[in-house]
């Protein structure tokens, strides 16, 4: 996606990758994937018809005049002449989006979909959900439920569905690993050549080509991954943690031929550029994350830090379950348990500062992902235990971060925008 001379943002089908990270950006829910082409696609204002002196195709066919198209610097349009004069608003202009798209006459409600009260009892047949929440169809004129105003009300409801499924979940869990084993190793356990010069490297290579394989997966055009590096755009941190994640595989693929080759001294030395890529692979997530404007959840400044807990939690667990007769990693395991624990109490509980993080909070500890909260908690306190119960308590403290994973990462993206 661009944005073209005239200020309206366009889009290239033939560039796009389908990585969904410009539908969790935005926060209006305006950018959606074609399924018959697995591309990104937004309202451009038909921008091709504005070209030949056409207006958009909606302005065109509506009969009452109710939308308006025009150039905000031309004073002289009709446009320009509402927008300066009359009160109209913008949806979410805390986003700092600059939005162009002006609403005249509308209530607070019909702009936040978080604004209006929304009638219980599920979903209606005229909604016609799809995906994740087809199995809770409830037929209008059904005995669960008659035909009455609430279901009037959700009849322009559309399905709220999440980009980013539990790939992207598990994603963060396997870069965790990789990042997490190899900076517990270079800090700690360096010395054990028989450990560092070769299984380091082949376990972080092992997880991190895991990682790769789920983020090519989740792509609705897998086959176009390598557009990142042949078109990059340097201001996406998807782009960047490729990048990052390149570096860091090459340098594992450097470190285990000097293990194999016996050069212990090599290895040793690229720890010093290994402890920097391994903790920028674990922390640009927390970035790309925060580029998503549209998911208050994740604007959290603690996350980057909490992200590199997370690594060493997930590095020292498995290292401990490897090496399980090494008090040192059992004592990692236990004190990074518990500062996870203390990051993810105080990210579920503190006050949040809007609506819409509040609601994704509540969806991890009250909604849908309370199973997987609950379960995450319960493993990571085993964790704290590492130290007495061994590897029993590693196990249970890498698990329990998968399962805090997928609940933040969902949960996150549950709150409806529209």
């Amino acid at each position: 996606m661009f944005q073209r001379k005239d200020g309206i943002v366009d889009f290239d089908k033939d560039w796009c990758i389908g990585c969904k990270a410009c539908i969790a950006a935005c926060p209006y829910d305006a950018i959606f994937i074609n399924p018959e082409d697995h591309t990104a696609e937004k309202c451009n204002f038909c921008a091709h018809r504005l070209e030949v002196g056409l207006e958009p195709a909606c302005v065109v066919v509506c009969p009452t005049q109710a939308i308006l198209v025009g150039d905000l610097n031309d004073p002289g349009s009709k446009v320009a002449g509402i927008v300066n004069r009359e009160v109209v608003a913008v949806r979410r202009p805390e986003k700092d989006t600059r939005p162009k798209l002006f609403y005249k006459g509308a209530h607070a409600a019909t702009l936040d979909p978080l604004a209006a009260k929304r009638p219980g009892g599920g979903i209606f047949m005229w909604s016609e959900q799809a995906g994740r929440l087809a199995d809770k169809t409830v037929a209008s004129g059904s005995p669960e439920r008659a035909t009455s105003s609430a279901a009037a009300v959700l009849s322009y409801d559309i399905p709220h569905n999440r980009p980013w499924d539990w790939r992207v979940s598990a994603y963060t869990w396997t870069k965790g690993i990789a990042a997490g084993v190899y900076l517990v190793a270079a800090l700690w356990l360096s010395e054990d050549t028989a450990l560092w010069d070769v299984v380091v490297p082949v376990i972080c290579g092992f997880f991190l080509a895991a990682t790769g394989a789920l983020l090519v997966w989740d792509l609705k055009q897998p086959t176009r991954f390598y557009y990142m590096f042949l078109r990059p755009q340097w201001k996406s941190w998807l782009v960047r943690g490729a990048v990052i994640i390149s570096a860091y595989g090459a340098l594992l693929a450097g470190h285990f031929v000097a293990g194999v080759m016996g050069e212990s001294e090599w290895t040793l030395l690229l720890r010093y550029a290994g402890v920097p890529l391994a903790g920028l692979t674990a922390v640009y997530t927390a970035y790309l994350f925060a580029q998503a404007k549209a998911r208050d959840l994740w604007q959290n400044p603690l996350l980057p830090g909490h992200f590199v807990v997370q690594a060493l939690v997930a590095g020292a667990s498995l290292l401990a379950i490897l090496e399980s007769s090494n008090p040192d990693l059992a004592s990692i395991v236990g004190v990074a348990s518990l500062v996870h624990l203390l990051l993810v109490v105080g990210d579920v509980t503190l006050t949040h500062g809007t609506a819409h993080a509040r609601a994704a909070a509540r969806e991890i500890t009250h909604g849908e992902f309370r199973g997987f909260f609950l379960l995450g908690l319960g493993l990571s306190a085993l964790g704290l235990a590492t130290p007495w119960i061994g590897p029993l308590g590693a196990v249970s403290a890498l698990f329990g971060l998968l399962a805090w994973e997928h609940a933040h990462v969902q949960a996150g993206q549950s709150v409806p925008l529209a």
